[in-house]
């Protein structure tokens, strides 16, 4: 590491100070590697003055109370080695990195100041004085420290039974797991309760608030049984869900408990991850492209009067006739109402069809025609909803077309979060191998969507279709 001067230092800081650069540029301009040092100059010069930035010659002598205090100052606060040494006047923070490492080692002892040099070896007379003299060592026997000894023994004890019961409790969990029955040592020695706290740093209202609970039956036993029924009939729901249909069932239980208790019992759903990028419709323009009427007012209080649509891609797999796994597509092209996220109609195919698309909308048309108000069709500008047959098709039967501005997903981002739902619960983490089991699963699951799923943002968590 480059030793500098002190006038360069001094240079560098006043630089910065004099708002001439950046602590990166004035560090570049002057060939530092970076811009570290400059900032601890700074730092030493706003705190010690010049004194920061001198190298001190003459080696200063910490007691061992300074020591501790300056250990106990940097554990007991957020402060790095180089703010705590400048706030407390050390010129050399290296000095608390080394008090601080051997306080973790060897405690307070390892910051007292030791002697230097080889130790004095002792002539044969003076080795023979030293043993006479431990010979003739009396034992302490003042009653303070028969004391400290019977406390120290005392807690060795009851550490030891400690340990014991401990074993045995493992011992008796794991023998319940196997179905068996087993017995194991358990320490026979009864230590007052005074003793025990005294040890374990317990409060006594703590150790008598368990021990009133242990032994007590599960008061949530029905509960947690109505919820696991729950979680085995919808794999894919969360607590929020779960507080939903135990809602409706005719608990009356806070969403938190019924979180807890499903983390509890292991039942957090973990199926919703991301994974591989969507189908992209976007060929540019190809036909009319539509002003975006939407502006993302997804809500509406008038059934059937917006509605949305899309297509989204799906991956299955077949053996070929060499016995070769080989990937195919399946595309999906739903129509949904903003007003309860209902799937009103949809088509499946192995391509991108306009065919599908059109059947599809000529569906929608016809369940939403009981609509009192004119009807808007929302869609991204995809080409199949740029296409000629599409648009006249709205324009004969007076309905606006509305369409997404140009790679913005967010302004249809109600058709985006049903794609998200669906492969997050019933398409990510499975493999279909054939085109006809992973139509029928899409289909299983926008009929379960539409009459079974419930959903949250609808109102006290009412079902989307009855």
């Amino acid at each position: 590491m480059a030793k500098h001067s002190y006038e360069f230092k001094k240079q560098l800081v006043l630089e910065y100070l004099d708002n001439q650069g950046s602590y990166a540029s004035i560090s570049q301009k002057h060939g530092m590697p970076d811009s570290y040092q400059l900032r601890k100059w700074v730092a030493a010069y706003k705190k010690l003055g010049d004194t920061g930035l001198k190298r001190s010659r003459s080696r200063k002598e910490y007691s061992f109370e300074e020591k501790l205090s300056v250990v106990e100052s940097y554990l007991t606060s957020e402060l790095s080695y180089q703010e705590l040494a400048l706030q407390m006047g050390i010129n050399n923070p290296s000095l608390l990195v080394r008090w601080v490492n051997d306080f973790k080692i060897a405690g307070p002892d390892a910051l007292r100041p030791h002697r230097k040099g080889r130790k004095k070896t002792l002539s044969t007379s003076q080795s023979r004085e030293t043993e006479a003299q431990v010979q003739h060592t009396e034992v302490d026997t003042r009653a303070e420290h028969v004391k400290e000894l019977e406390d120290e023994l005392l807690k060795l004890r009851i550490e030891n039974a400690v340990l014991k019961e401990l074993r045995r409790l493992r011992l008796e969990d794991e023998a319940k797991r196997r179905g068996l029955r087993t017995s194991s040592s358990v320490s026979e020695d009864k230590f007052k309760l005074k003793d025990l706290l005294s040890y374990t740093g317990m409060a006594k209202s703590t150790y008598m608030y368990w021990q009133k609970r242990v032994g007590r039956e599960n008061p949530d036993k029905e509960l947690e049984d109505t919820i696991q029924e729950l979680c085995k009939q919808h794999t894919t729901y969360g607590y929020r869900r779960i507080t939903g249909e135990l809602t409706n069932q005719g608990w009356c239980v806070n969403k938190k408990k019924v979180q807890r208790i499903m983390q509890k019992l292991s039942l957090q759903v973990t199926c919703f991850t991301r994974k591989s990028r969507r189908y992209s419709s976007y060929k540019g323009k190809v036909g009319t492209i539509a002003p975006n009427r939407i502006r993302r007012r997804f809500h509406t209080t008038v059934p059937h009067q917006k509605i949305t649509t899309d297509t989204t891609e799906f991956k299955y797999y077949e053996v070929d006739a060499q016995g070769h796994l080989t990937q195919h597509k399946l595309y999906l092209d739903p129509f949904m109402d903003m007003f309860n996220g209902e799937i009103i109609s949809y088509r499946i195919g192995n391509r991108p069809s306009a065919e599908n698309i059109l059947e599809a909308q000529a569906e929608a048309i016809r369940i939403t025609a009981d609509c009192p108000y004119r009807r808007t069709f929302h869609s991204d500008q995809g080409w199949a909803y740029q296409m000629k047959a599409y648009v006249r098709k709205l324009k004969q039967e007076r309905i606006f077309q509305s369409m997404s501005r140009k790679g913005n997903c967010l302004d249809n981002a109600v058709m985006e979060n049903f794609f998200g739902l669906l492969k997050q619960e019933m398409y990510y983490g499975v493999v279909y191998y054939s085109y006809e089991e992973l139509k029928s699963a899409i289909e299983q699951y926008i009929k379960y969507y539409n009459e079974q799923r419930i959903k949250e943002k609808l109102g006290d968590y009412v079902k989307l279709f009855l």
